[in-house]
């Protein structure tokens, strides 16, 4: 026989996927997936108001004498102005004034007029009685500002406090004299 030529047959070769890149990807992909919705969740902040209809809430305010005796009202302004009297706007127990924010601001004048509270309060058999702050923001005064009045509710432990958005005509005289 001839010598014929050898047929040559291809070698298969092991065929070696590099899964090195498809596992970095994956790996990215995971940490930005719990990344995003660490960051989607919803950043809040605790905020007890007294329901509109509660009775207690009004006549403390308004049926006792305490009520005023209690209540710090707190106006916001515009370029963090804050206008601050104690009592009732009528019968003042404290000529209104202008304070600042921070620690000597604000923060000092609730430390006080709260623990002063307390200890009236204590005496005459109301241990848990703090002050009621009505916290009143201007139209003119930025969302800021009323969320670092309430980091200031927060530190100083102002238990009961209240938004309200309305403003007699004596309180917006008082904010355009100062």
């Amino acid at each position: 026989m001839q010598n014929l030529p050898k047929k040559i047959r291809s070698r298969k070769l092991n065929s070696i996927v590099d899964l090195t890149a498809m596992v970095s990807v994956s790996f990215l992909l995971i940490i930005f997936f719990m990344v995003a919705a660490e960051l989607r969740k919803p950043k809040v902040m605790d905020l007890s108001l007294p329901t509109p209809s509660s009775e207690e809430f009004d006549c403390v305010l308004h049926c006792y004498p305490t009520g005023a005796n209690r209540t710090i009202t707190v106006l916001l302004d515009d370029k963090d102005k804050i206008i601050t009297y104690f009592g009732n706007l009528y019968t003042l127990i404290e000529n209104p004034k202008k304070i600042d924010y921070g620690k000597d601001g604000i923060r000092k004048e609730l430390f006080q007029k709260n623990k002063s509270i307390r200890e009236y309060s204590a005496a005459i058999g109301r241990p848990k009685s703090g002050a009621i702050v009505i916290i009143k923001p201007s139209k003119k005064s930025n969302f800021k500002n009323l969320v670092d009045i309430l980091d200031e509710m927060a530190i100083a432990g102002i238990d009961t406090y209240a938004i309200v958005n309305d403003f007699s005509i004596e309180e917006e005289k008082l904010l355009a004299s100062n």
